[in-house]
């Protein structure tokens, strides 16, 4: 759990905005203090020492959380290394030979 910032206000388009110190990655899952999932990071902004982050809420009501510190997730984040897709049933083909 990584401290993201305070949210400053509910914007129209649906998005929490908050200030952090740092830039998380996009998707990333955003958490209260009581480990439960507010969102996920939608959009990163502004100056760059101290950005601003859009989350998109999974919340019913999410203009309660303004004034609460949100976090982010280091536990199951989205953005670890991916493995490479295999298709079963499918082989390559050889490359062409040089003539010539």
């Amino acid at each position: 759990m990584k401290r993201l910032g305070k949210v400053s206000h509910y914007a129209k388009q649906g998005f929490l905005i908050l200030r952090s110190d740092w830039v998380p990655s996009l998707n990333d899952r955003v958490i209260d203090k009581e480990l439960t999932v507010v969102g996920t990071v939608k959009d990163v902004f502004g100056p760059v020492r101290t950005p601003y982050i859009a989350v998109k809420p999974k919340v019913k009501n999410p203009g309660r959380y303004v004034g609460e510190v949100l976090y982010v997730d280091v536990r199951k984040s989205r953005s670890g290394p991916r493995r490479k897709s295999t298709k079963k049933g499918k082989k390559k083909r050889p490359t062409p030979r040089r003539r010539g």
